[in-house]
């Protein structure tokens, strides 16, 4: 019996962070052990709203894939491609648009918060079909699950949506992919924003040195009302006190902190120290065998030449498929 897939991936905008470990990454860790998994670098996907400095693409996706390599994912076990290798995705994106309306994409949230953040008075057209791409990529691979963070889940359900007219106009090629979301979809920011992101400034990246850990750890918000340490202090909501739960082995060092916190006999200051100490200890394999596989030379191309082949193989027989549903097979012998 085949196995099911699972398709997801990560736009080549700059390092990975501690915001992707938790929201994806971890979870990609264990399908990979269970699953037919595909992990795109999705560098179409950066054309939709950066178009200012396109030459920080190529070094953006080696980083992701040595940080893809670091946390464990195994190209033997995973799929690992590239995007923009895969030309069949840029055909079917074509064809899946024309089931959909413009109304309806407007309608995605993420997109309108998107577009609302990054003040665009009036969106391109690859900035509205954004999530007609994305449901490409997914139903290129015929994926049945696809992990994400809980904002993208309303472009999964765009993917189900376009599956679910295409098979029932043409016949069923698609499955209706599931969007898998973790217990922690978002990590909260450094500075207590609601989410960990590259672009607000408030991330700990999965590569960052032990000194830079540190010193991002003894800037991070925690509670406002207490100006002295004997102050008692909130602990639900504390970014640093979630940081902990999520990254401190030591739990009953962390339930000791939790206590002292609340009661007024421990400070800010050496929470954090405790907090930085056991960052640093989730890090520090990472950081070793990232740089294990940045000194083999020519790795990472190898990863996505063999991967973006594989990949292709697939797009191909899901081309094949479609176009015969569609009749569109005509003249291709």
């Amino acid at each position: 019996m085949a196995r099911k897939r699972v398709m997801t991936g990560d736009r080549p905008t700059g390092k990975l962070h501690l915001g992707h470990y938790v929201g994806t990454l971890e979870t990609r860790l264990r399908l990979q052990e269970q699953y037919e998994c595909f992990f795109a670098v999705a560098d179409y996907h950066i054309l939709t709203t950066r178009l200012d400095n396109l030459g920080e693409i190529e070094e953006n996706i080696r980083d992701i894939v040595l940080d893809y390599l670091a946390v464990g994912i195994d190209p033997q076990k995973s799929t690992i491609y590239l995007q923009s290798l895969v030309p069949d995705v840029a055909e079917l994106h074509l064809l899946l648009s024309m089931l959909i309306s413009t109304t309806r994409l407007e309608r995605v949230p993420t997109l309108k918060d998107m577009i609302r953040g990054l003040k665009i008075e009036s969106p391109s057209y690859g900035l509205l079909g954004y999530p007609v791409l994305q449901a490409a990529d997914i139903l290129m691979a015929r994926a049945d699950l696809v992990p994400v963070g809980i904002d993208q889940v309303p472009h999964v359900e765009v993917a189900r949506e376009i599956a679910r007219r295409f098979n029932g106009l043409f016949g069923r090629v698609f499955p209706e992919p599931e969007a898998l979301t973790t217990d922690t979809p978002l990590l909260v920011g450094l500075d207590g924003r609601a989410k960990m992101s590259k672009s607000l400034g408030n991330a700990i990246f999965l590569s960052e040195s032990a000194e830079a850990v540190e010193k991002k750890v003894m800037r991070m918000y925690t509670d406002p009302r207490r100006i002295h340490p004997n102050i008692p202090g909130t602990v639900e909501g504390n970014p640093v006190f979630i940081y902990h739960d999520l990254f401190n082995k030591n739990k009953e060092e962390v339930d000791a902190l939790k206590h002292r916190y609340r009661m007024g006999t421990i400070g800010d200051v050496e929470v954090k120290r405790r907090l930085a100490r056991a960052l640093n200890g989730f890090l520090e394999p990472i950081r070793v065998r990232r740089a294990e596989f940045a000194r083999q030379p020519g790795l990472v191309e190898r990863i996505i030449k063999e991967g973006s082949e594989k990949a292709e193989r697939e797009a191909e027989a899901t081309m094949q498929a479609v176009r015969q549903a569609m009749k569109m097979n005509y003249f291709r012998d």
